[in-house]
């Protein structure tokens, strides 16, 4: 019985890999990224006051997600349509765009080995951190409205 639960449940698995929208998934995790860098800005911006523990959840989250950031999987060739905002300079310069996620991975998995031990240590750490978000907007993402 357990053999036959094991089966089924790589098959299931299996499946929804082969039918993942490389789209969706890559959108799901952006907003990932914006969650975490938007619950971390107040605390940069003097909004809220600093709380180690909390920034440091927060770096901790963030490069969870970060690490989870596969370019060959998330931004194939093809992958594009009317609604998304990656501009074709992804599949134009893909050395340069991967270079710019492995920089966010880079400095994200920094952040969070390294606990920020006051608002100014963070509010440094953080602005690396969120600068890597603004440089690959602005050169791989298509300004909407």
């Amino acid at each position: 019985m357990k053999r036959i639960l094991l089966a089924a449940s790589a098959l299931v698995m299996s499946l929804s890999v082969v039918h993942a929208d490389p789209i969706a998934d890559r959108e799901a995790l952006m907003k990932s990224f914006g969650k975490a860098v938007g619950a971390l800005a107040p605390i940069a911006k003097g909004e809220k006051p600093f709380d180690a523990a909390e920034v440091q959840a927060g770096f901790v989250t963030l490069n969870e997600h970060a690490q989870q950031m596969d370019v060959a999987a998330l931004f194939p060739e093809g992958s594009t349509n009317a609604e998304t905002t990656a501009s074709p300079k992804i599949w134009e310069d893909m050395a340069g765009f991967q270079k710019a996620a492995d920089k966010f991975k880079a400095d994200a998995a920094a952040a969070a080995a390294t606990p920020p031990a006051d608002l100014a240590a963070f509010q440094a750490t953080f602005g690396t951190v969120a600068g890597n978000c603004g440089a690959c907007h602005e050169t791989f993402r298509i300004k909407k409205g």
